[in-house]
């Protein structure tokens, strides 16, 4: 499961990268994004992940952008584009594999609002690669 080699990935890069804690901020807001840079980074390496995300619950068949089809989507800088909360809910929900319910909890929100930053973040990477 992408998931899970995505968790591997981040727990074999945390062990490497602890040392780089400096303790400038909460060590919980560290670790988030030091964890969701390298989740970010492992799945950029992964052909077709987008794809097949989107295909299964959006029925597109290809996400190439709109000004350059040929070439392939560079997931990172959409993600890094989102609205902080939107971007959170993405990478907790679509990345990390997280249910909605467990992301709601981990960031003090509503289900609800969970469920509707996540619309908003697929929503606005639509728009992006020129498929609204």
């Amino acid at each position: 499961m992408l998931a899970e080699d995505a968790t591997q990935e981040v727990f074999i890069q945390l062990w490497r990268k602890i040392g780089n804690y400096k303790g400038d901020s909460k060590f919980s807001t560290w670790l988030h994004t030091v964890t969701s840079n390298i989740t970010i980074s492992y799945l950029r390496k992964q052909r077709g992940w987008l794809q097949r995300m989107f295909n299964i619950e959006d029925s597109v068949a290809t996400y190439k952008t709109a000004e350059a089809s040929s070439a392939e989507v560079d997931l990172e800088s959409y993600i890094v584009r989102l609205p902080e909360r939107a971007r959170i809910v993405f990478v907790l929900h679509a990345i990390e594999g997280y249910r909605h319910e467990e992301v709601a909890e981990m960031t003090n929100m509503a289900v609800g609002s969970s469920k509707a930053q996540f619309h908003r973040a697929k929503q606005l990477m639509k728009e992006w690669m020129g498929y609204e």
